[in-house]
């Protein structure tokens, strides 16, 4: 998750990921007598009664396309945004499954929206041409709070705090079995104690993992890496190189089908305020160009369909630099 701040007359960014988020909650708990979550809600009856809905002619700081080969970015149509923060986006190549992460109220602490019954992983279908109403996952048979989804066939992968975990933040995968969501288990010490690799991203054939890092010799504060998985398990860890990460910070990638086409969120090169989604192309010799910036201001955590729709969160923030609430945004290929 990406979050942004400003306030007026200059910029500040502050890049708090899932991970963070998540460790706080749990670690907030008593870990000896473990409260239960109360029953599940829907989302609308969580929200606050007097959360704002922030509509596009009423956004401060709209999100700004810089590329011809979409149209202006509008908010997902359908019941999937809220008044809540809906966050942390992924499509499936076809189109036709929406993943999401929720909460109800960003002023909330974590340690809260651990036990209100809603936050968490949601998703739905589409259905003659219109998004059914979401649903929530229930990833876990006691407390954890979850987030980051991402799904490669019939494997959804996700990020946890839960007891067990190698760290304070974990990478789980689950399996689509018999019409739900089941078998959920840790993706191993390498990747969640060994490397403890930051939002993540699998290539189509499931080799290669795109991941963002922090402090490991990179270019900036944070950087873009991948690694390729054998029978032994994954590779050394390689930096992207300086036509993705900058004396800055890079993450939260996505990779297109076919591996052509990179897809990140990073401080904005333009002067906009907040983070900006980019796209680098593969080259012929298999290294990613220049990035170009495609959609700034408060605009993040990219993910295409294999129409090359582009979907992202798009953060509201009042004047004095106050985060509102989060949407899901489209930018659709022309």
């Amino acid at each position: 998750m990406v979050v942004a701040r400003i306030r007026p007359n200059r910029q500040i960014i502050l890049l708090i990921s899932l991970s963070c988020m998540l460790a706080a909650a749990f670690f907030c708990q008593d870990a000896t007598e473990p409260e239960q979550p109360e029953q599940s809600r829907t989302r609308r009856e969580a929200i606050p009664a007097d959360a704002v809905k922030i509509a596009p002619e009423n956004d401060n700081y709209p999100p700004v396309l810089h590329h011809n080969d979409w149209q202006t970015p509008v908010p997902m149509p359908g019941l999937i945004n809220t008044a809540g923060a809906e966050d942390s986006p992924f499509i499936s190549p076809d189109g036709n499954a929406f993943f999401f992460f929720f909460t109800p109220d960003v002023d909330v602490p974590p340690n809260e929206q651990l036990l209100d019954g809603v936050t968490g992983i949601w998703w739905c279908h589409k259905s003659g041409g219109t998004w059914e109403e979401p649903q929530r996952i229930i990833l876990n048979d006691d407390l954890s709070l979850d987030g980051a989804p991402f799904v490669l066939v019939d494997t959804l992968w996700f990020a946890s705090v839960r007891v067990g975990n190698y760290g304070e933040i974990d990478v789980y995968t689950a399996r689509w079995q018999n019409g739900k969501w089941t078998d959920w288990r840790n993706a191993g010490q390498q990747l969640n104690q060994q490397y403890s690799i930051g939002e993540f991203h699998l290539s189509a054939d499931g080799r290669t993992l795109y991941f963002h890092w922090t402090g490991h010799g990179g270019y900036g504060d944070m950087d873009i890496w991948k690694t390729e998985r054998a029978d032994s398990g994954w590779s050394e860890p390689v930096n992207l190189g300086p036509n993705v990460n900058d004396e800055y910070w890079q993450g939260w990638p996505f990779v297109s089908q076919d591996g052509s086409e990179l897809w990140f969120c990073g401080q904005s090169n333009l002067g906009h305020p907040g983070p900006s989604v980019y796209r680098s192309l593969k080259q012929a010799d298999g290294t990613w160009g220049p990035a170009d910036e495609i959609v700034s201001t408060f605009a993040g955590e990219p993910t295409l369909d294999d129409r090359g729709n582009l979907y992202f969160v798009h953060h509201f923030f009042s004047d004095q630099g106050q985060m509102i609430e989060a949407d899901i945004y489209v930018a659709y290929r022309k």
